[in-house]
């Protein structure tokens, strides 16, 4: 591979993973060098880029090569005024967002009675929505689908915590659903801090980390690569009459489903 011609090279790696070339690069100082070119990690960069840059609150990356440039895009940055985190997956270059709760549509959200936005510990954002009290639970989200890596499947997740004094979250199960064009995903799930599955609902609540934030699936969709279509999701619960509280929502996360 040493004869190759550099330019060669760097074409065949870029049909690879990041990881792979990683590997490769430990064959050798001189296909570490090859491995290391801008050319082969420009293709593991989102096409557009430039124009993610631009819009990330810090733009001024001082980066020296595309690759230092891929792994400073591997940390969550955050973009769009500080309402949205944006990174790539380390392993294959894929594009993950997460929204934050300003970001969202939150049924009577403006509502101090109904709901509170403070800063709330382990959050990205500057603040989080806290459920005070109400019976209509409603939380929307939805992202452009050409602002995500095409012919990928991806996973809607909704970061909540799930406070002390919490009530009536677990009373009746709640619906998560995802539309996209005419593809409708919709199941039933219980909000609670240590989940329970049943006979009539399943529980995609799962902790991350160990920061008690908790990761509500909202379902799974695929991205195609020519048309642009909006991406819904939701978690409702509106048939219940209850008053419930204690739901602090962080945002909804899109990330590459592992398979």
């Amino acid at each position: 591979m040493e004869l190759l011609p550099e330019d060669c090279f760097a074409h065949i790696l870029s049909f690879t993973s990041p990881i792979d070339v990683c590997r490769v690069s430990l064959m050798s100082s001189v296909v570490q060098s090859m491995a290391d070119s801008d050319n082969v990690w420009e293709k593991f960069l989102p096409h557009d880029y430039h124009g993610i840059i631009s819009r990330l609150v810090d733009p001024s990356l001082l980066c020296t090569s595309k690759k230092e440039l891929f792994v400073t895009l591997c940390k969550p940055q955050p973009i769009d005024d500080g309402n949205k985190m944006f990174s790539i997956e380390k392993r294959t270059g894929k594009i993950c967002y997460l929204l934050s709760a300003r970001e969202l549509s939150i049924t009577f959200g403006n509502t101090p009675l109904y709901w509170s936005w403070k800063h709330v510990q382990g959050s990205r954002f500057a603040e989080a929505a806290e459920l005070r009290t109400i019976c209509w639970l409603e939380i929307k989200g939805s992202i452009n689908s050409e602002m995500l890596s095409p012919k990928t499947i991806y996973g809607a997740y909704l970061k909540v915590k799930i406070a002390d004094r919490a009530y009536g979250l677990d009373s009746l199960p709640s619906e998560v659903s995802i539309e996209v064009g005419n593809y409708r995903s919709q199941e039933k799930v219980y909000i609670r801090s240590h989940c329970k599955i049943n006979e009539k609902a399943t529980c995609h609540c799962k902790c991350e980390h160990d920061d008690e934030w908790l990761e509500i699936e909202l379902g799974s969709f695929y991205t195609e690569s020519v048309q642009v279509q909006e991406v819904r999701m939701c978690l409702k619960e509106v048939k219940g009459v209850h008053l419930k509280g204690g739901l602090i929502v962080d945002g909804i996360e899109l990330r590459p489903k592992i398979l």
